[in-house]
């Protein structure tokens, strides 16, 4: 990065405060929130690729979304652990905007991602005689791969624009990681074209995929109520409900800081929301799915007996 501008070489990431006992239990906490996360993507990744009875679209865009998690989650807590233990809290210029860059990428594929599976849903309930011709595999490798090539390459311009400005003064940011307001707050010369392009390329990704996932369940939630026994109702909701809550939970977190005004939020609260949808959510997401999906937790029992077997041999 030419930086011939800036004087700024690195940034202090405050993180949480507290004494240094609440940062030991901190630590804790975000590394055993991190094994879990590791675990429960994994093993619905491995439950995917080993039972046969879920190589189905549903369950390839399910094992796909788990490892996006793990990778959405190790943009953030790996730095979140280190800065807990660092006494300077620094992390360097470049390693600051790589790591904002890989969030918001990530979490743009997330979005993706979660519209596409609520299209899955919408033609396996609207449409199921047709979609077995519709949902091919094909089509499945075609979406995965266009949520990654969208999510990575429409941030690199923007990113870097913004790395181009001169940080000359304060390199404090009251934060856990390196994200857009912090940032530009730190800034000697103001860029609102520079802003502007950054929050609009994000709401319009967050208003597209939110609006295409609610209209595709209110097509399916119209399509279910048309199911004439209550067995038929309940199935369909089943498929879809886990889908909602893992749609509500990460929308709802970054519509309120990267949509609405973030200036009235006080600091810690906006600290927590950032973890609810960066940390929280992908912990969440195996249990939510596990728990409401009888196939999954089958396939899950299945792979955990294997691996017994196998350790016991």
């Amino acid at each position: 990065m030419n930086r011939s501008a800036a004087h700024v070489t690195e940034f202090v990431l405050l993180g949480f405060p507290g004494s240094w006992k609440i940062q030991i239990f901190l630590f804790v906490l975000f590394l055993v929130f991190y094994v879990l996360t590791l675990l429960g993507n994994g093993a619905i990744i491995c439950a995917v690729r080993c039972d046969s009875r879920l190589h189905t679209p549903m369950y390839f865009l399910l094992g796909n979304f788990a490892f996006l998690e793990i990778w959405y989650v190790s943009s953030t807590i790996p730095n979140i652990l280190a800065n807990i233990l660092s006494k300077t809290k620094a992390i360097s210029f470049s390693g600051c905007f790589l790591q904002f860059y890989f969030f918001f990428s990530l979490g743009t594929t997330e979005c993706l991602f979660l519209a596409v599976m609520a299209y899955d849903r919408y033609l396996a309930i609207c449409r199921p005689l047709h979609y077995p011709t519709i949902m091919t595999r094909r089509l499945c490798c075609i979406l995965v791969s266009s949520c990654w090539l969208i999510g990575f390459l429409g941030y690199p311009i923007p990113i870097f624009s913004i790395s181009q400005l001169p940080f000359c003064g304060s390199n404090i940011i009251d934060h856990f990681l390196c994200d857009m307001d912090p940032l530009m707050a730190l800034s000697c010369a103001p860029a609102p074209i520079t802003e502007f392009i950054f929050y609009a390329q994000s709401s319009f990704v967050l208003f597209f995929t939110i609006a295409y996932i609610l209209r595709s369940y209110i097509l399916l939630l119209r399509a279910v109520f048309q199911v004439p026994s209550a067995a038929g109702r309940r199935k369909a909701f089943s498929t879809c409900g886990s889908h909602l809550v893992v749609v509500s939970l990460f929308y709802g977190t970054v519509m309120v800081m990267y949509v609405s005004p973030t200036y009235g939020i006080p600091i810690l609260m906006q600290k927590i929301l950032t973890l609810v949808y960066s940390v929280m959510t992908p912990l969440f997401n195996p249990l939510i799915y596990s728990l409401r999906n009888k196939d999954m937790k089958l396939a899950l029992r299945n792979v955990l007996l294997g691996m017994r077997i196998v350790k016991n041999m």
